[in-house]
């Protein structure tokens, strides 16, 4: 039987991206990514609960991450589980669940000198979109 292996996490980074070289020269980047969940209950009492994921990319995967990821971005990654586990100085045995990714898609808006990040209102988001679509469309043909 086979058995499958895949995480997909949309999410916001929680701490800028860290790089480091592997001593053959391959590079390995390290972040986390918080993800939340809001339910309510039968009772209409609103909860969130957030978790956080370790996330690893290697090679150029792992130099993109690095450059353009920071703090706070909104990014999907995609990749699997990997359990790593070592002994720590007293001996005792230590275990660490990461993600390590295999594709990434920065979900925040690219930004330049003249607009936020992301529009600050509704109004703008229609003005945004009304100016993305052309003044006349074949469709209006049928």
């Amino acid at each position: 039987m086979r058995s499958i292996n895949k995480v997909v996490i949309i999410g916001n980074v929680t701490r800028d991206p860290q790089m480091k070289t592997t001593p053959n020269g391959q590079a390995i980047t390290t972040f986390g990514i918080a993800t939340n969940r809001d339910w309510v209950t039968k009772d209409g009492q609103g909860h969130s609960s957030a978790e956080f994921h370790d996330v690893v990319a290697w090679s150029r995967l792992a130099e993109l991450c690095h450059q353009h990821l920071k703090k706070g971005k909104l990014v999907y990654v995609e990749g699997y589980l990997k359990t790593r586990s070592w002994e720590d100085e007293t001996g005792t045995r230590k275990f660490r669940t990461e993600v390590v990714i295999h594709d990434m898609i920065m979900l925040d808006r690219r930004t330049d000198a003249s607009q936020s990040e992301r529009p600050s209102s509704s109004k703008e988001v229609e003005q945004e979109q009304s100016d993305a679509t052309p003044p006349y469309s074949d469709l209006d043909k049928f």
